[in-house]
């Protein structure tokens, strides 16, 4: 069965945000003093989470990224990988996570039905890396993606927000990373969302990032497979990885957009950019199964055909990314 939206665009992909709790301080992710994280009893259980995809894959749904927050912190998310890998129909299962527990939970992800990571790093110095995360962590988060090369959970994607005045200087060291390491380098835009201080003085379109990559070697475009979003993907010549450019704001992607999103506390939202959700876990309580269909047939009717863009302003996300799902 095919899932489609409104606009007749297929929609096959779910990330589910598993918590709202992190245990780095991102400055662009979330604001200094800001603790007021959602109580355990708002979070959709494990339970109610596989019972969401179960009904999902049966209408076309068939790849799921668990995000948070930080999904390593909540207890348990092995077991709950393992059940979304029975699920009929699901073909894909992938983790965002900031690598700071990776290592330690690399084999037992990977032995549970994991198919591959990927791990938001802004820095390759560990001195700046501390002043961004107001954590001291850069080595283990190094030894989490090296353990989850180890085990298999591949490709290992690095996925990079490019900010001028605050890591731009790093763009051609984490491509050269590509050169002798088979990582996936993904160079995302930074965008509006939640509180962080966004201007688009600080963003560093995708243009920008690939010429000045260029002067690395050739680049040679790949065409994009099923799963891969919508990352443009690119090789240098040589080169073990890969590269992607991920662009929401210079060249918005709104036209061919699969996904769904799944919030902590369970709200449905269909669109990044757009604040319109659905309250699936107040349906889901009161009507079962039946609830999660009329949340999804809600969340498709209000998926509007461009979200980034409310004419010529760009639209701002309300809630903060680790509220939604990195």
């Amino acid at each position: 069965m095919e899932l489609q939206d409104r606009y007749r665009r297929k929609v096959n992909y779910l990330r589910i945000s598993v918590t709202d709790r992190c245990n780095l301080r991102c400055q662009y992710c979330r604001p200094l003093g800001k603790e007021d994280f959602l109580p355990h009893g708002e979070l959709l259980t494990f339970e109610e989470i596989l019972q969401v995809v179960k009904v999902l894959a049966e209408h076309g749904i068939r790849k799921v990224r668990l995000t948070g927050g930080e999904p390593l912190l909540r207890r348990g998310i092995t077991e709950l990988i393992e059940g979304i890998a029975q699920v009929e129909g699901i073909e894909d299962i992938s983790l965002t996570t900031n690598g700071v527990l990776l290592e330690r939970f690399a084999g037992d992800l990977k032995r549970a039905g994991l198919k591959r990571v990927n791990v938001s790093l802004d820095s390759l110095r560990p001195e700046r890396f501390a002043l961004i995360t107001q954590r001291d962590a850069f080595q283990e988060v190094w030894r989490g993606i090296e353990a989850a090369m180890k085990e298999g959970l591949e490709p290992v994607k690095i996925n990079v927000v490019a900010m001028k005045g605050f890591n731009d200087d790093e763009i051609e060291d984490f491509a050269r990373l590509t050169l002798r390491m088979p990582l996936h380098v993904r160079f995302i835009e930074f965008m509006p969302v939640g509180e962080n201080q966004w201007e688009i003085s600080r963003v560093i379109g995708c243009k920008e990032i690939l010429e000045r990559v260029s002067h690395l070697g050739r680049l040679i475009p790949i065409p994009s497979g099923e799963f891969d979003g919508p990352a443009r993907r690119f090789k240098l010549e040589g080169a073990l990885g890969e590269l992607g450019m991920i662009s929401p704001l210079s060249s918005h992607f709104c036209s061919r957009c699969n996904r769904l999103r799944l919030t902590p506390d369970g709200k449905l939202r269909a669109c990044l950019f757009s604040d319109e959700e659905v309250d699936l876990k107040a349906y889901l309580r009161t009507m079962g199964e039946e609830g999660i269909l009329v949340a999804l047939k809600e969340a498709l009717d209000k998926k509007p055909f461009i979200g980034v863009r409310d004419g010529f302003r760009i639209r701002k996300c309300q809630r903060g990314m680790h509220e939604i799902g990195g």
